[in-house]
């Protein structure tokens, strides 16, 4: 799920759409309703954004983890990890940098990291190619 209104604006940004405030709200509602739509086919609910709302973001992860068994990331823009880290499963962290390159890139500044028993594992090098 994406969410828009990104503040962090990168250089060569994949997805420039979600740097404007468009689209609906996302909210628990929302996401119920997605979620029953594509039944048994999802596995892991994934936001890509909300730097500008985290709490929002902590909010919807918790929804979904205390009504679902399904696994949740988020895919932020932010270099820190989030103090919210234990609310989800994985948590991407890093702008995107051209120079450095996606995290299927062994120079990337970006970091996919899995939450194990509270702690951040570091499983980036799983994407080099």
């Amino acid at each position: 799920m994406n969410i828009t209104n990104c503040p962090n604006h990168c250089p060569e940004c994949h997805s420039p759409h979600l740097q404007d405030d468009i689209g609906d709200p996302l909210d628990e509602q929302a996401l119920d309703a997605m979620l029953r739509k594509y039944g048994g086919s999802v596995t892991c609910v994934c936001f890509m954004g909300g730097d500008a709302t985290p709490d929002q973001v902590v909010s919807l992860s918790d929804h979904i983890r205390e009504t679902t068994d399904l696994k949740v990331a988020w895919y932020s823009g932010v270099q820190a990890i989030p103090a919210s880290f234990q609310h989800f499963d994985y948590v991407k962290v890093g702008p995107y940098n051209p120079k450095m390159g996606s995290l299927k890139s062994k120079t990337t500044n970006q970091r996919l990291l899995k939450n194990v028993n509270g702690q951040p594992e570091d499983i980036t090098y799983k994407f080099w190619e």
